[in-house]
């Protein structure tokens, strides 16, 4: 088994990431795991049993440029790599405050939630027309669940 590193168009390398990961699922091969370091534009690593199994595993894949010749060690990425964040118990109609991006420290309501893309859809409580607002999981903390009652405010 090694690791593949494969160039890609900068800017696109998640759609690589997955066009890949279905590739390599419908011809059935054995690639274990593909990873895009968080900004690191450019490039996508495969871990592969074969540099055959790499190949085709992008074959055909819009905005694929190559593999490179040499492979890479664990050693190598592994300061590049996050620990995976726990899955945080957000559910439907949650009420959330955002935490960054335009509208932060706004409340809003959980309509959806996309754990393989680690996005929710919210709609803003304060705007007069709802409009659905799709988010990164980490852009919002739960302040409040359904049926919760909104904690009361401590006097300063």
């Amino acid at each position: 088994m090694a690791i593949y590193t494969v160039r890609t168009t900068a800017n696109r390398e998640d759609q690589v990431l997955d066009f890949v990961s279905s590739n390599a699922k419908k011809r059935n091969l054995s690639v274990y795991s593909i990873i895009h370091p968080h900004g690191m534009r450019g490039y996508i690593f495969i871990e592969a049993e074969t540099k055959e199994d790499a190949e085709q595993s992008f074959q055909g894949v819009p905005y694929a440029r190559g593999l490179l010749k040499r492979t890479v060690s664990i050693k190598e990425i592994e300061s590049m790599l996050e620990q995976a964040k726990t899955t945080t118990n957000i559910q439907k109609n949650d009420i959330v405050e955002i935490i960054s991006g335009p509208f932060k420290n706004e409340k809003a309501k959980v309509t959806r939630i996309d754990k393989q893309k680690d996005e929710v859809i919210i709609e803003l409580l304060e705007a007069a027309v709802p409009i659905p607002i799709t988010l990164k999981l980490d852009a919002i903390k739960v302040i409040r669940r359904e049926g919760q009652e909104e904690p009361e405010e401590k006097p300063e």
